[in-house]
This record gives C-alpha cells, structure tokens and sequence, in this order.
C-alpha cells in the first residue's frame, strides 16, 4: 500500500501549486490509483473493496498534509473509488459502504471534523451513483452506514457529531438519513 500512498501524495501535491478542482482532481487520481492497482492485483472481488477503502483513508492523510480541503478531497475520493470499483466489476455497494469508514477514519487520525467529513463522504457516493448510472438512494445508505460504522468505532462522542451531521445536512436524502438512524421506513 506504499504505492497507493505515493501514487496520491504525487497527484494530490500538484493541487497545492495549482488553482485545481479539488473535487474532480481527487475523483480522477482515486479513480485511476483504484483501477491501477486492481488490474496489477488480480482477483478484484477478494481486493476491491479493501484497495478501495485504503485509497480513500490514504488520500484523507494526504490531503491533511498538503493543505488541500479535507472536505472536498473526501468527497472526490470516495466517488473516484466508487467509480474506478465499477470499472474493474467490483462490489459498489460494499466499496461504498467501505470507502465512507475509510474516509471518517483518515478524518479521525488526521484530526479532522467527523462530521463534516461523512456528509461529504456521502455526497461522494451520490455524486458516484449519477456518474455511474447506480441507485442514488442504496448508494447514500451505504455510505451513511460506513460513515456511523467509523463513527461508533471511534467513539460515542464521535458517533452523536456524525448523526447530528448528517441530519442537519441540507444537501443529503433525509429521508434515507431519517430511515436508517430511527429505523422507521415511512
């Protein structure tokens, strides 16, 4: 994984000397590092989902480090990942639900906002579920359990500050958000 590392400390730092899109440039280098190492590795239904969590957790530190937007390099990420499983004929759904923790994770060790980072996560997997012609709304679900997955691992603090997040972001399906943290399904 010391490639994966490489490969998108490389791309991310040129965003740092230019005046990039944060969100394509890191959708593009996601996409492209998932795709790469996948067909280098061989089986993609044993490795997709892992790689792909690993690019997102990666790229999370690395934007960190280079001063780019924590926020929009999530959201670019967790879609390029998306993308670049689907690509390979990997599982979306579990990658989804994968690259969500991923990024929630790499937000907690990089001391990042939990919260902002899962509602950007899961914009990501939306902004995938369009560009891949997926289900908007399983896409959204999924990521919102990877996010509270990541969440509650963290701790129950962390936990309250993702829910509170994603049901206050205005941008998001409230009615999958609603749905899967009060289990009711009206």
């Amino acid at each position: 994984m010391d490639n994966i590392a490489d490969d998108l400390k490389n791309a991310l730092n040129s965003l740092v000397s230019g005046a990039g899109d944060v969100v394509a440039t890191t959708r593009d280098v996601a996409k492209n590092t998932v795709v790469k190492t996948l067909q280098a590795g061989g089986d993609v239904a044993v490795s997709s989902v892992d790689t792909a969590g690993k690019v997102v957790s990666e790229g999370v530190t690395v934007a960190s480090s280079t001063g780019i937007s924590t926020t929009k390099a999530v959201t670019g990420l967790v879609s390029g990942a998306i993308e670049g499983v689907k690509e390979v004929g990997g599982d979306v759904e579990s990658t989804t639900t994968e690259v969500a923790h991923g990024a929630v994770k790499g937000a907690q060790t990089v001391g990042a906002d939990v919260g902002e980072v899962a509602v950007s996560a899961v914009e990501g997997a939306i902004h995938a579920a369009h560009d891949i012609g997926g289900d908007t709304g399983e896409l959204a679900k999924d990521a919102v359990m990877g996010t509270l997955k990541a969440a509650d691992e963290i701790g129950s603090e962390a936990g309250s500050v993702v829910r509170k997040a994603l049901l206050n972001a205005a941008a998001l399906p409230h009615d999958v958000i609603d749905a899967l943290l009060t289990g009711k399904t009206d």
